[in-house]
């Protein structure tokens, strides 16, 4: 494929002429959702012969789909990472969208996309304030509506109108916005618009028996725009692209669904990591204490220990086996997936740890470090001594840690402590007492903080004080191993 010097990329010059039918309306033209769901449809366009087009609708009045059309819906997607160990560096041209357009432009062409014989499945990525309801948009006939929820209900009641309720032509509904239950959180809201705008109780109907709303789960990190390796790229491939996007290798993407939908959608085609489950919320919760449970359990350790990054961490001998063997040995047996795919997700996650194209800054994840230790971290300690009627170290040595951050300096550095004012103020009267078992006892004991009293956890108190003790005298690395020894 050659292309000449800074021409625009099109499907001319790439030889993506093909047209396909449009089986998925897409709510977002953003970064996330065109390196994630639009990746992985391409994908099985070309590798399982799926044959699905997608239709882009600009959610907001600013947005970037008249970049697209200039560039007949293509882009340069870069693939950068680690997957089993192994760099990778990809790039493809995804040619999944066909159409893209605005209902604030042409909004009559926005309803028409409802009458799509081959449609059949809504995504969205509209952030989460997206899913929402808006008391002020009282009318079906005030369209174009800046409300997310109120223009999926329109678009279904367009859909409704033309098939005059046919039960088979309700449509598969998967929003990608992180909020929990983000499907039947939608479904709400229409079935709230419906009601206030006064539809037929017959739609309300078709779009509880005819149309199914699923929860997801997504994960990707999604750098975006490559600004600073722009020419570097574009004198590589040939051709000019204003929409070009890196993301990392990993994938997740987790919807709640049944064999219908397993069947309509090859996701098992491909190599990527998309399940179709019964209930996500498990998945949601091994992301939260593996992925999300190792960034803040490893944070106040790290910064202490002197690292700058989460790869610096991981890479390090001391700090990267404390880390795998805080989420192999004190995370993982409370979990309920089975211990097979609970390591293999594991892995996958300190991979990403690895990414030597992500310059993941320690401090940039610092923010409200005691809220996330308390989501992500406390139920794991917790469960732990339930489960085992005995205190994990490494867990309780990352709380004591966790404490020593939270106040400022450590060996004549200033921390990056950042957290809402009433943290901070607390932080302060507590560490204004010089005796490291009281700074512990009241940490412990502020309910504010954990939603309960930590001090009443057999041993805990006692444990964290000695751990905290050690960190002050001897540091992360030294602290850490006496404290195992005692």
């Amino acid at each position: 494929m050659e292309y000449q010097t800074k021409e625009k990329l099109n499907r001319e010059n790439s030889g993506l002429t093909e047209k396909l039918p449009i089986k998925f309306l897409q709510f977002g033209e953003g970064n996330f959702l065109r390196a994630f769901v639009d990746y992985l449809i391409d994908k099985m366009n070309k590798e399982a012969g799926f044959n699905a087009g997608v239709a882009v609708v600009q959610p907001t009045v600013g947005g970037l789909v008249n970049m697209l059309d200039e560039q007949n819906n293509l882009y340069t997607l870069f693939v950068r990472g680690v997957k089993k160990g192994q760099i990778v560096d990809d790039q493809t041209v995804i040619s999944a969208i066909q159409r893209s357009l605005s209902p604030y432009e042409n909004y009559q062409e926005y309803l028409d996309l409802a009458k799509g014989e081959d449609l059949e499945f809504i995504l969205s990525n509209t952030t989460e304030a997206g899913i929402a309801f808006d008391p002020s948009e009282t009318t079906l006939e005030a369209g174009p509506h800046k409300n997310f929820p109120a223009k999926v209900t329109a678009f279904l009641y367009e859909r409704f109108k033309h098939f005059s309720g046919a039960e088979d032509k309700g449509l598969h509904i998967i929003p990608c916005e992180l909020i929990e239950n983000n499907g039947l959180t939608l479904k709400k809201y229409i079935l709230q618009y419906a009601q206030l705008w006064n539809l037929e109780e017959g739609f309300s109907a078709w779009v509880e028996n005819s149309n199914s709303f699923h929860n997801t789960l997504v994960d990707r990190i999604v750098p975006g725009y490559p600004r600073e390796e722009k020419d570097e790229y574009e004198a590589k491939f040939g051709y000019d692209d204003n929409l070009m996007v890196v993301c990392e290798a990993f994938l997740l993407w987790v919807i709640e669904g049944d064999d219908k939908l397993r069947a309509l959608i090859p996701f098992d085609k491909i190599d990527d990591q998309v399940l179709i489950v019964d209930d996500i919320t498990p998945y949601r919760t091994r992301k939260v204490r593996i992925l999300n449970g190792a960034h803040t359990a490893m944070l106040a350790f790290s910064i202490l220990d002197g690292k700058e990054t989460v790869k610096e961490a991981i890479d390090a001998e001391f700090a990267g086996k404390f880390i795998s063997d805080t989420v192999y040995n004190e995370i993982i047996p409370t979990l309920d997936l089975s211990n097979e795919e609970l390591t293999a997700f594991a892995e996958e996650v300190f991979d990403r740890f690895r990414n030597p194209f992500l310059k993941h800054q320690l401090s940039s994840i610092a923010l409200n470090s005691v809220a996330k230790f308390k989501v992500r971290v406390l139920p794991s300690l917790l469960q732990y001594v339930d489960d085992k009627k005995e205190l994990p170290v490494n867990l309780t040595f990352a709380l004591a840690a966790l404490i020593r951050f939270y106040q400022g300096e450590f060996n004549g550095k200033t921390l990056p402590v950042m957290d809402d004012a009433p943290v901070l103020e607390r932080f302060k009267e507590i560490w204004t007492n010089n005796d490291l078992g009281e700074v512990v006892k009241a940490t412990l004991s502020e309910v504010s903080f954990w939603d309960t009293d930590l001090t009443e956890v057999p041993g805990l108190t006692d444990s964290v004080t000695k751990a905290l003790k050690e960190i002050d005298a001897n540091g992360i690395e030294q602290g850490y191993k006496n404290f195992i020894k005692s």
